[in-house]
């Protein structure tokens, strides 16, 4: 049996970077996504987000890849908000993400930077950073 341990710092945006993300849908979006991510198999540590995007930490197995893993949630979610009405308009995540690997010794800094969202942008925009 391998042991493969890849952590990866993922960050996705809405379409045209739409702030649909808000006090009243988020946590819901943020708990359907961790939940399908475990029904499909994909180790989701942490998620958390800011009005028009999404950070995560993932962690994925030696027979998952990252754009298939990413496909799942992003295209499921996009699915199931508009299915709900949870958002005025069609919701729509951009095509584009990212994607960076984390050292396991840097974790918790990263859930912590993932966590403080809120407090993290109100002095810098996602277009600014």
């Amino acid at each position: 049996m391998a042991y493969v341990g890849i952590w990866i710092h993922c960050v996705w945006g809405t379409k045209n970077r739409v702030p649909f993300l808000n006090k009243s849908n988020k946590g819901v979006i943020l708990g359907h996504i961790k939940a399908n991510a475990k029904e499909k198999g994909i180790y989701l540590d942490f998620i958390n987000g800011h009005q028009e995007h999404i950070h995560c930490i993932l962690s994925l197995s030696a027979d998952q890849t990252l754009s298939k893993s990413i496909q799942l949630l992003k295209g499921e979610s996009s699915f199931w908000i508009n299915k709900n009405n949870l958002c005025s308009g069609k919701f729509e995540w951009s095509e584009e993400y990212f994607a960076v690997s984390v050292s396991e010794s840097q974790i918790n800094s990263v859930r912590e930077y993932i966590k403080n969202q809120e407090k993290h942008h109100s002095k810098k925009s996602w277009h600014e950073e």
